[in-house]
């Protein structure tokens, strides 16, 4: 092959990137023009008076809160008492020690005077063996878990069993929730019978205040890495999810805070062993009442507010994101009779492309179109206007994409007070694409060449939750 034909090749190649980088960037931008008349939308229905009576206890379904843990001793202690405070009628709060080799189990048992009992329960989806159930005297609606190390898929498995109430709350072990978050996710499920399950807003608990189990203040983090995924917290839940509600195809809740209804969950065999529990649970529940012909609603509500711990350092981080993305690989592979089927409608149709095309393929073919960028401009080939073209498709539009995000849900939600907060958190949005996008770009790509490989927990180095009023007080 001449080197002429190489050229020719690869600049037909980077031709093709762009027009994918127009077509991408332009359902990201019609994805935030969709989120704002969602969120606002929702937002003019959701009342007060919802809230208050469900706190009245005038209408609600209760609630089992999954918290699956493993090697949590820094956070989980805080965690579960944050539980135990929610506002909400009736619910149980389900810890599964998932054969932690730390204090997990210790700490539980020692902060909450857990006492080991008996109690049958019926295992319907599989699970690995349990070795002994706690109940506290002082907790009667907390339940701790002791079993053999599974995953957290397994663990979630488990909680379901041992859960009695028909809707079970998924909630992160590092994660804390708005004391109103679990209202305002539940009751979609009394007013809409269609609803089958409910995924809420995650937010970057880093940087934050909390006092007296509550989030006092909400701050940007301190820590630049941190304050990085603020930005795509923001803009993945808020413009991301909101968008696929429109066609009832959202594929994504997240493992830090869904809602799921228990029967629908057996109906599937409960978690399937996979990196990516999360998402391949919601995809499944799509699969099987589109195959049984149900009416179903999957929803992402955006004002119910769990609050996260997000990696601090870059190991941590570049484990979380090939875990991610191979989580999503094998989702995509284990349910890919859906692509393309109409059978499986919005699902099969849209939603199932866009994940494979853009979010499974696109580290591929966004970091080819960057070094075929790098290859042009070292053999003196790279067409000035083409060069401008890249640098606006790739960088310009998608930091302009970010900072629309960033403003978009503080219009609607102020939930920065601070001017520097939010000045902060916008000039990340521009620099996330000078360097740490690339970076998390290259991670995923690794992330797809192993993508067959047996995952594990991906455990990340956690950080003490501090409750101000809670230090003063010991």
């Amino acid at each position: 092959m001449s080197a002429s034909t190489i050229v020719t090749l690869i600049l037909l190649l980077q031709l093709a990137i762009f027009i994918y980088f127009i077509l991408i960037n332009s359902l990201y931008s019609i994805s935030n023009i969709i989120a704002f008349l969602d969120i606002r939308s929702q937002l003019a229905i959701s009342s007060r008076q919802h809230i208050r009576s469900l706190v009245a206890g005038i209408y609600y379904r209760p609630i089992s809160i999954l918290v699956p843990a493993y090697n949590e001793a820094e956070v989980v202690a805080t965690s579960v008492r944050f539980l135990l405070n929610l506002q909400f009628p009736e619910y149980e709060v389900v810890v599964i020690n998932d054969g932690s080799s730390d204090a997990t189990l210790e700490i539980l048992v020692n902060e909450f005077r857990m006492v080991k009992v008996e109690k049958p329960f019926k295992k319907t989806v599989p699970h690995e063996p349990i070795y002994g159930i706690y109940i506290s005297p002082d907790h009667p609606h907390l339940l701790v878990l002791d079993k053999e190390n599974g995953g957290k898929a397994d663990a979630l498995n488990a909680g379901i069993n041992v859960s009695q109430y028909p809707l079970f709350c998924t909630v992160d072990a590092d994660s804390l929730l708005d004391a109103d978050a679990l209202m305002r996710a539940a009751k979609l499920f009394v007013e809409d019978r269609e609803v089958v399950a409910t995924g809420g807003m995650v937010r970057v608990l880093n940087g934050c205040r909390i006092v007296n189990g509550k989030i006092a203040e909400i701050y940007a983090p301190d820590r630049a890495l941190e304050t990085f995924q603020s930005v795509e917290y923001v803009r993945g839940f808020l413009t991301g999810r909101t968008a696929w509600n429109f066609t009832n195809s959202l594929m994504v809740i997240s493992g830090a805070f869904g809602i799921f209804r228990k029967d629908i969950a057996l109906a599937i065999n409960g978690y399937r062993k996979s990196m990516g529990e999360d998402m391949d649970i919601v995809v499944r529940i799509h699969r099987h009442c589109l195959e049984q012909k149900l009416k179903y609603k999957i929803v992402f509500v955006p004002d119910p507010v769990c609050w996260t711990q997000v990696p601090s350092d870059w190991a941590s981080l570049l484990r979380q994101r090939n875990r991610w993305h191979r989580g999503l690989i094998d989702c995509l592979w284990h349910n890919k009779v859906m692509l393309f089927n109409p059978r499986y409608k919005a699902v099969g149709l849209f939603a199932f492309p866009y994940f494979l095309i853009v979010e499974a393929l696109g580290p591929a073919i966004e970091f080819t179109g960057y070094l075929a960028f790098i290859i042009l401009a070292l053999f003196g080939m790279l067409n000035r206007d083409m060069a401008l073209l890249f640098i606006m498709l790739a960088i310009v539009w998608g930091m302009s994409l970010n900072l629309g995000a960033i403003l978009l849900d503080n219009l609607i939600f102020r939930r920065y007070e601070r001017v520097r907060d939010l000045s902060k958190l916008s000039l990340f949005a521009v620099l996330e694409y000078l360097g740490y996008r690339q970076l998390i770009v290259v991670e995923r790509l690794f992330a797809t060449v192993m993508s067959f490989r047996k995952g594990e927990w991906g455990k990340q180095n956690r950080k003490e939750i501090i409750n101000e009023q809670q230090k003063r007080t010991r």
